[in-house]
């Protein structure tokens, strides 16, 4: 069982939250004080839920649910602080009301390490509108690249090198088709263990030759359709095996069908079926999926264990709506655990997976409920 521990972030009132920390285990003196590095862009999530199918051209729509939450690289964020690992956040932040709020459900509400992050004077928030429909969702985004910061990426304190992030157990970035992020090399090259993901190719290319950062990556976690086009294959498992040709760890997500990991160090390999869950909005699921790993990954447990979790942290998140306010805590994990073995609605060999989260799960509640997505920004705190 590892510790549960009280803690709270910095200026918080109110009283401390208990806190799993899964990686309590294999902690030691002279560690990095953060354990997961992200930057990116944060973006205000506007989600709208119960749409009974697309909008059509010409009409209005009215959804019977609605959230805002923050959003892009916030989801990760979020959902890493969220299973108690240590989160510094590098990201731009708009001065205005939507910057403030995003900024503030970030720091103050999941604890997550905004001491690299800058808020910049002039510049708008980027938003996304999401629209969840037939277990899918379409996005409309809006936003401009935040103006160059002063000095470069990790020249915080004086004692990084120039475009390296601080030292942390890990790195969690998203590989850009066309483009490289300089700071991998450094980052890995200081003992970052480095978990990366790849966007949708736009161009169409799929080009091989745009994953070159994975020479800096211990794990690539794509889904089958951009890790089927990149490899040229037509089946996500193998796609998997060519992926880990080029990276030791290769994940690659298959929807309903679960997921299919192969270690290319040891040629270890591990499929776990999905869960079956009743999908509200998938909007960060993916992200979910990342951070479970991830931690799963830093706490050292089997492959398939670690697959088994990313995979039941995704399912839990989409049942709730709104990017990075989805994310399941340890207490949440807790009661789905417990439920599932109390009533027959799941498969019960596939159940069998998740025996391992006997000896993991906290026995403390949370002090209070995990903040979710509401329809508005505006609301008043208490007096």
């Amino acid at each position: 069982m590892f510790d549960v521990q009280q803690g709270a972030c910095s200026g918080q009132s109110g009283p401390p939250v208990p806190v799993l920390d899964p990686l309590a285990a294999v902690r030691a003196e002279g560690d990095p004080p953060t354990d997961v590095y992200l930057t990116g862009r944060v973006f205000l999530d506007i989600i709208f839920t119960g749409l009974d199918s697309a909008p059509v051209r010409g009409t209005e729509s009215w959804a019977r649910g609605m959230g805002s939450s923050p959003g892009g690289v916030a989801n990760m964020a979020t959902a890493l602080a969220r299973l108690g690992l240590r989160t510094s956040l590098a990201a731009a932040f708009g001065d205005d009301m939507y910057g403030e709020y995003c900024w503030d459900a970030l720091e103050q509400g999941e604890c997550v390490d905004l001491s690299l992050s800058r808020r910049v004077a002039g510049w708008h928030s980027p938003v996304t509108v999401s629209m969840a429909y037939e277990g899918e969702r379409t996005m409309i985004s809006h936003g401009h690249e935040a103006p160059p910061a002063e000095t470069a990426l990790a020249a915080f304190d004086g004692q990084h090198a120039p475009g390296c992030p601080p030292p942390t157990r890990a790195c969690v970035a998203a590989l850009v088709p066309g483009g490289g992020e300089g700071w991998l090399g450094c980052a890995a090259g200081r003992g970052s263990r480095i978990f990366a993901d790849v966007g949708w190719d736009d161009t169409g290319r799929w080009d091989p030759a745009d994953l070159t950062d994975l020479q800096h990556c211990e794990a690539f976690l794509p889904n089958a359709q951009e890790a089927m086009r990149y490899t040229r294959t037509d089946c996500p498992r193998a796609a998997a095996h060519k992926l880990a040709d080029l990276v030791p760890l290769a994940v690659v997500t298959m929807g309903e069908e679960g997921a299919y990991a192969v270690d290319g160090r040891t040629g270890e390999t591990a499929q776990v079926p999905a869960i079956a869950v009743e999908a509200l909005d998938p909007t960060g699921a993916g992200d979910v999926f990342v951070a479970g790993f991830v931690t799963g990954t830093l706490a050292e447990w089997p492959l398939a264990d670690r697959l088994a979790f990313a995979g039941l942290t995704a399912a839990l998140s989409v049942q709730e709506f709104g990017g990075s306010l989805s994310a399941p805590g340890w207490v949440e994990i807790a009661a789905w655990w417990q439920h599932v073995r109390s009533y027959d609605d799941q498969d019960p060999a596939a159940l069998s997976r998740y025996a391992f989260l006997d000896a993991l799960l906290p026995t403390a509640g949370r002090a209070w409920p995990l903040a979710r997505a509401l329809p508005t920004i505006g609301f008043r705190r208490p007096a």
